[in-house]
């Protein structure tokens, strides 16, 4: 896969931990803005930039960022929007503005509304019940 942006474009707009690697956000943001956002008709450093924010996204879904430390009472309070989908972080909420297309902001809308994933089971197999077995 041949992913847009790099770890170090990436690195220059989160506050990043060194023992957290970058790859699989990378991966999974250019998975997306692949399948969302190349038939859009934005040109390819609109895809890069949309892909930028979206791998900070994911990134910071997973190491939630420091918004206020203590010292004396000793206490921690992450920078957390209780959201679901894009809109849970500050980078989620600029790759949908940079997607001036809509596809962010309508994926956001169907996960929001519960209709993102649809699952089927289907059976591929022979049914045996009901099967020939004169052989």
């Amino acid at each position: 896969m041949a992913v847009r942006v790099t770890d170090a474009e990436v690195k220059e707009i989160i506050d990043w931990d060194s023992t957290i690697s970058l790859t699989p956000f990378i991966e999974i943001a250019n998975s997306l803005v692949t399948e969302l956002c190349t038939d859009s008709g934005h040109d390819a450093q609109r895809l890069k930039n949309i892909e930028r924010w979206l791998a900070a996204h994911f990134y910071h879904i997973d190491d939630q960022h420091i918004s206020r430390e203590k010292a004396a009472s000793v206490g921690v309070e992450y920078q957390f929007k209780i959201d679901l989908a894009i809109n849970q972080t500050k980078y989620g909420q600029q790759a949908i503005v940079l997607d001036t297309a809509g596809n962010l902001a309508q994926l956001n809308k169907r996960i929001v509304d519960g209709e993102a994933a649809t699952v089927v089971i289907g059976w591929l197999g022979q049914d045996y019940t009901t099967a020939d077995t004169t052989d």
